[in-house]
């Protein structure tokens, strides 16, 4: 979840989220998935941001209507908020998803390349590589497994561009 980027996001139709408050959104979102509110010392943790520039995302997610939020006290999403956070943490697991199962990248760099990808993919986008996903899946049950075969093509490929240099 890098905070430099500044491309707007696609977590709720109609909102002009940046990816740095769409991290925020998603950051109290997984937060808040047992207690369901937030403290901004712990999304400052999350994030690795000051709490000055939480206070800021604060305020600007509650005045376009994505948070509750008063100083010094407890953070909860609003229903919207809380929809377009399950939107951008959907994009994120289906990314890693893809990257590790289906890539077969090791999970800190899948994270990593999901945290940057989720903001530029629309909904269309993840949502065919939601069904690509599925179709490996499928075929992996059904005894063809395209994952492993792909790994092993990718493999090869790698140790033949090795011995070439």
């Amino acid at each position: 979840m890098n905070r430099a980027r500044t491309t707007a996001g696609h977590a709720a139709k109609g909102s002009d989220l940046s990816a740095s408050l769409e991290d925020y959104l998603e950051a109290i979102y997984n937060l808040t998935g047992e207690s369901q509110v937030a403290r901004s010392k712990d999304i400052a943790g999350v994030l690795g941001v000051s709490r000055a520039s939480v206070t800021g995302a604060l305020r600007a997610l509650k005045q376009k209507g994505l948070a509750h939020y008063k100083p010094y006290d407890y953070v909860t999403l609003t229903e919207g908020g809380r929809q377009a956070a399950a939107a951008v943490a959907q994009r994120h697991s289906v990314l890693a998803s893809f990257f590790t199962e289906v890539l077969g990248v090791d999970a800190d760099t899948a994270q990593r390349a999901a945290c940057r990808a989720e903001h530029s993919l629309g909904p269309k986008l993840v949502g065919r590589l939601l069904s690509f996903i599925g179709f490996v899946t499928k075929e992996n049950e059904n005894g063809y497994d395209l994952a492993t075969k792909f790994k092993r093509y990718h493999e090869s490929r790698m140790r033949r561009s090795k011995t070439r240099k």
